[in-house]
């Protein structure tokens, strides 16, 4: 199957670049100057945690961003192969990553299209470098990923719920209760972030291992910036991991039909109103949307 053709300006995942800012920061408000245990979890960590074992890939047989070639000529690998490091060498990234297990490692995207978008990467060598229609034709695999990936989106939507629930409406009856020490099996139900939380793939990924998106739905981003960032998330380009594996008459799998999808007028993720080409036209409106969705 053709790949659909990706400059590195235009790729729409990719692993957070040293120096970036961690999940625990935002610029969508005032904060809760509580102590907040998830805050400490997705936060940059000051010192790289001690590796855990790998899970049948070798350390001395990582690749990492450069390497030698037979004349001992140190040559950058291409954009597109950067995650691997992030498997291999887990321990050498505390600012981005933030989970290590035994089967996965869970990472900020440095181009993040949505306020939280995080990148869950399988470590398994038999499995990170395919593609997601072959990857997960492996039952035992697939059941493995979902199930990290449910665990991943709960702290995805956790860390949305810090970052947004202080303008949240169905929020407010749960944060003054828990502002007043109500215990926490007696605090009112409050809105569920969970359900603004999107687990999936790309049909034609533009990095070379195998990843998932846990991203939440309003793509409010400055790092959303022409069609193909934003059709990418909000066609059937964006294959849910539920639905995953294909079948094989499945047209997803086509490529015809994902070079259309990318290639779409722009139409609002959250009203359906539709823009054409119009792009900027569209970034405003995802603007006031954003302040109406966080609201809710």
């Amino acid at each position: 199957m053709a790949e659909v053709a990706e400059d590195p300006e235009d790729i729409s995942e990719s692993p957070a670049a040293p120096g970036s800012h961690g999940l625990h920061e935002t610029s969508s408000g005032p904060q809760s100057k509580k102590r907040n245990a998830f805050a400490e979890l997705m936060a940059p960590k000051p010192k790289a945690p001690k590796p855990d074992a790998y899970s049948g890939r070798s350390s001395a047989g990582a690749r990492s961003p450069s390497h030698k070639n037979s004349r001992g000529k140190t040559t950058k690998l291409k954009w597109s192969g950067a995650l691997v490091e992030y498997i291999d060498h887990p321990d050498r990234f505390p600012q981005q990553v933030i989970r290590v297990t035994d089967k996965t490692v869970l990472i900020r995207d440095a181009f993040p299209k949505a306020t939280v978008h995080l990148l869950l990467l399988p470590r398994s060598p038999a499995h990170h470098d395919l593609h997601p229609h072959q990857a997960f034709e492996d039952r035992d695999f697939l059941a493995m990923m979902r199930d990290e990936a449910a665990s991943a989106a709960r702290l995805a939507a956790a860390e949305l719920k810090r970052k947004l629930s202080t303008f949240s409406a169905s929020s407010k009856a749960r944060n003054e209760a828990m502002d007043k020490g109500v215990p926490f099996d007696q605090l009112p139900e409050g809105r569920d972030y969970l359900s603004d939380i999107r687990i999936g793939v790309h049909a034609h990924p533009s990095m070379d291992h195998l990843h998932v998106h846990i991203i939440s739905c309003d793509m409010h981003s400055d790092k959303v910036k022409h069609r193909k960032h934003y059709n990418s998330f909000n066609t059937p380009f964006f294959i849910p991991l539920e639905d995953c594996p294909l079948a094989e008459d499945d047209e997803r799998r086509k490529t015809s039909f994902q070079n259309a999808n990318l290639s779409k007028g722009f139409v609002c993720w959250r009203c359906g109103q539709e823009f054409g080409n119009k792009f900027a036209e569209l970034k405003r409106h995802l603007e006031t949307e954003f302040e109406q969705w966080k609201k809710e």
